[in-house]
């Protein structure tokens, strides 16, 4: 299947120079959600932008639900495929592998596969890195469904149910509308202006990338622990960074029957956060924090966004300052 994608028709039209954005995208056992994910990142409905200005590399772990091959012959040529067929448990290789292919000037990593876009993720990105050269930007993460979704799983929110709600806002004919049908992920609970603990889809220079040696491999539980946590805080306090926030725009994730939002066993789920907690002491030293940065919004604000934009500043006014959150 790879040699036909990348011989067959698959000429790479307008990468002969170097793409801006190289988008990794992670793959495993989530082929629905992945090809949404995909979607949500193809030229058109991705607004003003062409496919010469970015690359996807998708890197999928084998799974028994691998991505379907007439789906990926559709692509187009800024769009490429890794097969990994004895990955680890862990997305770490998987990020460094897809990042290693990347020809871009910064790489934007989805650790989740199952994340889909806005319609402006990609220009504000490229526009973001074009303003400033240091600039590293965060795009904000929500889970589909009025609640977060390892709540919502014990009063019956399912795939099917998310389908449904996908449903009622036609998507993907108005990507914005998927804030009608959203809430905070866990992560990005805080709002626009205090710390975040993460980003599922972040764009990092590749100097800095370099600098930091990739996602670091030490990280080897499955799903990877707290890697995605550790990353987001060593790039926004690289030195000399400026940390770009697309408050307008977001990363959406849906069920797939994850590590943290799969509705698995409870306890289950709490000593696989302890575990993850743990390895991360034992790493780094200390207990995670949020990154305390001072970031810059870049973006227009779509209406669907205010009633975020509005609990956001609530809850900063409450905090009192961006250092602490209510």
């Amino acid at each position: 299947m790879l040699a036909r994608l990348f011989s067959k028709g698959k000429k790479r039209q307008g990468l002969e120079k170097p793409a801006l954005v190289s988008f990794v995208v992670v793959v495993y056992d989530m082929q629905l959600q992945a090809e949404n994910t995909v979607r949500s990142l193809l030229p058109g409905y991705q607004r003003g932008v062409s496919g010469d200005e970015y690359e996807v590399i998708i890197v999928e772990n084998a799974s028994s639900r691998l991505m379907r091959e007439d789906f990926l012959q559709t692509l187009p040529g800024n769009f490429r495929y890794v097969l990994r067929r004895d990955p680890e448990p862990s997305p770490v290789g998987a990020i460094n592998a897809g990042a290693e292919q990347a020809k871009g000037d910064c790489i934007c990593v989805m650790i989740d596969g199952a994340r889909m876009l806005t319609p402006g993720v990609v220009r504000h990105i490229i526009m973001g890195h074009r303003a400033a050269g240091n600039a590293i930007v965060a795009v904000p993460g929500y889970h589909l469904g009025s609640e977060l979704q390892q709540e919502a799983v014990s009063s019956g929110y399912s795939a099917e149910v998310e389908r449904e709600l996908l449903a009622s806002i036609a998507w993907p004919d108005d990507g914005y509308r998927l804030f009608d049908i959203a809430c905070f992920s866990g992560s990005s609970a805080p709002g626009f202006f205090l710390p975040n603990s993460e980003s599922n889809c972040i764009s990092i220079p590749v100097r800095v990338w370099q600098a930091l040696g990739g996602y670091d491999p030490q990280f080897d539980l499955p799903g990877g622990g707290l890697v995605n946590l550790d990353m987001y805080k060593r790039v926004c306090e690289f030195p000399g960074v400026q940390h770009l926030v697309l408050h307008g725009e977001g990363s959406f994730h849906q069920f797939h029957g994850g590590v943290t939002t799969g509705g698995k066993d409870p306890k289950m789920r709490d000593d696989y956060i302890d575990n993850s907690k743990r390895q991360y002491r034992v790493l780094r030293g200390e207990e995670f924090s949020s990154p305390v940065t001072d970031p810059i919004y870049l973006g227009s604000i779509h209406p669907a966004v205010q009633r975020f934009l509005h609990d956001s500043a609530l809850r900063a006014l409450n905090a009192g300052g961006r250092g602490s959150v209510a």
